[in-house]
């Protein structure tokens, strides 16, 4: 182990040269961008979780039977794409996780009201096809976890069923009777929460997201020891981990319960895979997240949309406010658990596209992929961010119009789900892109392998520096031994910093550059002067 990290050290040394020449060469004839494989980390030897994950709406992503319909056998068909198991082909966009969206047998086009957890629905294939997506996902040391949304079933579900029947003939001792949030008919509902009534049975069941989805009881021990079999089952089969969808939900309002909740779901599965990655829909502020954190990390929304500070910042906005805040989180969180960690995004499939309030023509949209790929923990991808893939949700006021089809442009039948009406699609398909001299997904491509190339920035103590009269931030990130540092300038001129005032340390080479727009930007290092060209970033060593 030691041998491989000196080896790999030694090989980062020489990557201004190789990122510098090889990689532009590369672009100019539209071909993938060159790294040394030598400079690689290889996970498998770290086995931690600081990687960056690619989510996936399954029935949008790629059709491989031609109904229309996203299908399993269509993601294995774009794993090549996702990541080819070469981390230094460049060829692959390099993604080291997937989340798919719920895959579980389900009436609706999205899947969150699952009526089978046992069954891959049929319009996305097989159990075999998941197993054969795992085996190739875990050849290529990527790891892959199911979105589980818990807090709620479908209609048709068996449980479901069971329990109507159990109010319908008064069986108090059915073990169903118990098994979802009910009331009786003429009993007024807790404020905020919605119940539907059930006339043929004489109750109301709690349904906060739709009337489609009734709300399990997790007061019941045969519920907790169902939902528990579940994960169990899929971890068995090789998955990795889990999203929880809705996850402040099971207990509408006491996040206290819902954290022990999750503490305990959690520390389960550890029983059975001690290094299962999970992660929590906590959609809310850091000051309920945090609470959430000691059991389950969780998406950290602050960053997110159009309004969070990754936006915020890539438009020209001031790079120290974002790496003072991640600077105050990251010590809030490792306050609160060994185990917490960072998961910054810009937009998934509950909101509107990063594409529609950051120009992918201006290099907004590059230089958000700077700052929120370049920093520690595990990143998530929405699947067509990196090809400016647009959508909103708009006056027809549908989230269909955020899950459009991805853009292949190779003949692949994917469709639009039920109900989009969004008409102000990109005009660019992957096909296009990858064939494009600074295009975006190359863009993304080239952030990601340089993010693997240097793992201090994933996985390191990191230090903002605190940079005055300037909106060019940066920080130092320090791991087993080696350290690296990241600098980002979001503005349209260039600017310059003395690291002297900011840092002891001595950097001394340029290891990577990253341009928001190519051509324009560029950086140097002059002494202790760095200097940024216009959205620009940069890694120093």
């Amino acid at each position: 182990m030691i041998r491989r990290i000196l080896c790999v050290l030694a090989a980062i040394l020489f990557l201004p040269a190789v990122i510098g020449s090889k990689a532009e060469e590369a672009g100019k004839e539209g071909a993938e961008v060159v790294i040394e494989a030598a400079a690689f980390q290889d996970n498998r030897e770290i086995r931690d979780q600081h990687r960056v994950f690619y989510e996936i709406f399954v029935g949008s992503f790629s059709d491989s039977n031609g109904d229309g319909i996203g299908d399993l056998r269509g993601i294995i068909n774009r794993m090549d794409y996702l990541n080819d198991g070469e981390p230094a082909s460049g060829k692959s966009l390099g993604v080291e996780g997937l989340w798919l969206t719920p895959v579980f047998a389900s009436p609706s086009y999205h899947k969150y009201d699952v009526n089978d957890y046992e069954t891959i629905d049929p319009s996305f294939g097989t159990l075999e096809d998941l197993k054969e997506l795992i085996a190739l996902c875990h050849q290529r040391d990527v790891l892959l976890i199911l979105d589980l949304p818990l807090n709620h079933t479908g209609l048709e579900h068996a449980w479901f069923r069971r329990f109507v029947n159990a109010h319908q003939t008064g069986s108090v001792d059915n073990v169903y009777y118990d098994w979802y949030t009910w009331l009786p008919s003429d009993e007024t509902p807790p404020a905020g929460r919605n119940f539907v009534k059930l006339a043929s049975a004489g109750i109301q069941y709690e349904a906060n997201f739709s009337h489609t989805m009734p709300e399990l009881n997790f007061d019941h021990p045969p519920v907790r020891e169902a939902v528990l079999e579940i994960g169990r089952r899929y971890l068995a089969l090789g998955v990795d981990g889990f999203r929880f969808d809705a996850a402040k939900y099971p207990y509408y309002g006491d996040h206290d319960k819902n954290i022990a909740l999750w503490g305990w779901y959690t520390g389960e599965l550890k029983k059975l895979n001690p290094e299962v990655y999970t992660v929590a829909e906590v959609w809310d502020g850091e000051g309920v997240t945090n609470r959430y954190a000691v059991s389950v990390n969780c998406f950290h929304f602050e960053t997110s949309q159009a309004e969070g500070l990754i936006a915020e910042t890539a438009r020209a906005g001031d790079v120290n406010r974002l790496t003072m805040a991640t600077q105050k989180y990251l010590n809030t969180l490792a306050d609160l658990s060994p185990d917490a960690m960072n998961i910054p995004f810009i937009a998934n499939h509950d909101t509107d596209r990063a594409a529609g309030y950051l120009p992918m023509a201006g290099g907004r949209m590059a230089m958000a992929a700077n700052l929120y790929l370049l920093t520690p923990g595990s990143p998530f991808i929405y699947y067509g961010e990196e090809i400016g893939l647009r959508g909103a949700r708009g006056g027809a006021n549908t989230d269909a119009n955020r899950r459009l089809r991805m853009l292949w442009g190779d003949g692949d039948p994917v469709q639009d789900p039920p109900g989009a009406t969004y008409s102000k699609q990109s005009s660019y398909t992957v096909k296009e892109l990858l064939a494009m001299k600074g295009s975006l997904v190359n863009h993304y491509k080239k952030v990601l392998m340089v993010r693997k190339a240097h793992p201090e920035i994933a996985r390191g103590t990191y230090t903002a520096l605190a940079l005055k009269n300037t909106k060019m931030g940066g920080f130092i990130c320090e791991w087993n031994g080696s350290r690296a540092a990241v600098f980002h300038n979001t503005t349209g001129k260039e600017l310059s910093v003395d690291l002297k005032d900011v840092t002891d340390l001595p950097f001394t080479s340029v290891s990577a550059v990253l341009e928001a727009v190519p051509g324009e930007g560029g950086a140097s290092l002059e002494g202790s002067v760095l200097t940024l060209g216009s959205q620009t970033s940069v890694v120093l060593r």
